[in-house]
């Protein structure tokens, strides 16, 4: 059913649909292309990290969009891995496309939209991704950093013991294969792992902290550990990414 053309709308192809949603509050038409507007309005199926970002992200598209009419399921960290695979049933027994949306950014990259794609891949499914923010991308263009190899290492471990020796393991493969290192945080815990790595990693280490990207506040700074520890700073309420290179 994978090749069908959509029984609901014949200008969307039959496809899974990654759709990047906007990284902060905004202009949506400063982020997102006039192309990925078209593919939302043609779509009535949706795989979604968060049901309430989803509609309100949605109605920020078009505020004429009915949300009811629309087919909306959760798959987030919580879903069993049973029933990510009956999330394709739409496109498989019916040939409708199916759009997947994170909660911000760009879906299945750190995300668990990428279970779904996985199944469709398997099914030989079409899956197209469409142009969007993507936090880790657009950090590592504005830090100054190695932007040849990098590596994304998602969220660091919260007991402290645990956290340092991940920051020392980083420091490593910094040293050793001069590969920027990539990280995120949850924003309460920021001004804390900012102060973590300013006392455990060397002086002439460079850290780049990357704030509220493409949001009102955006704020991109790099920066040595020494030049940090100077600094004042507040990063405790805002969506943050870290990279640390040498």
């Amino acid at each position: 059913m994978c090749n069908q053309q959509s029984p609901s709308n014949t200008q969307i192809e039959s496809a899974v649909y990654l759709l990047p949603v906007p990284l902060a509050d905004g202009d949506v038409d400063r982020v997102l292309p006039d192309y990925n507007r078209e593919v939302i309005l043609g779509l009535k199926n949706f795989v979604v990290e968060n049901l309430r970002s989803a509609r309100r992200f949605l109605k920020r598209i078009d505020r004429s969009i009915d949300i009811d009419a629309l087919n909306l399921v959760e798959l987030n960290e919580h879903t069993a891995p049973g029933e990510v695979a009956p999330m394709l049933d739409p496109l498989l027994k019916r040939g409708e496309p199916i759009g997947i949306l994170s909660e911000a950014g760009c879906p299945a990259v750190a995300d668990p939209g990428a279970d779904l794609v996985a199944v469709a891949q398997r099914h030989g499914c079409k899956v197209v991704p469409l142009v969007g923010p993507s936090s880790i991308l657009l950090a590592v263009m504005a830090s100054g950093f190695n932007g040849q190899t990098f590596a994304f290492n998602g969220y660091l471990p919260v007991e402290r013991q645990e956290r340092a020796r991940a920051i020392k393991r980083l420091q490593s493969r910094v040293i050793s294969e001069h590969q920027t290192q990539i990280f995120i945080e949850t924003p309460y815990r920021n001004n804390r792992l900012i102060d973590e790595l300013t006392h455990s990693l060397p002086g002439d280490f460079r850290l780049c902290v990357a704030a509220d990207i493409t949001g009102p506040g955006e704020n991109i700074i790099s920066d040595t550990i020494k030049g940090w520890q100077k600094r004042q700073y507040d990063y405790a309420k805002t969506p943050t990414i870290f990279l640390i290179y040498n």
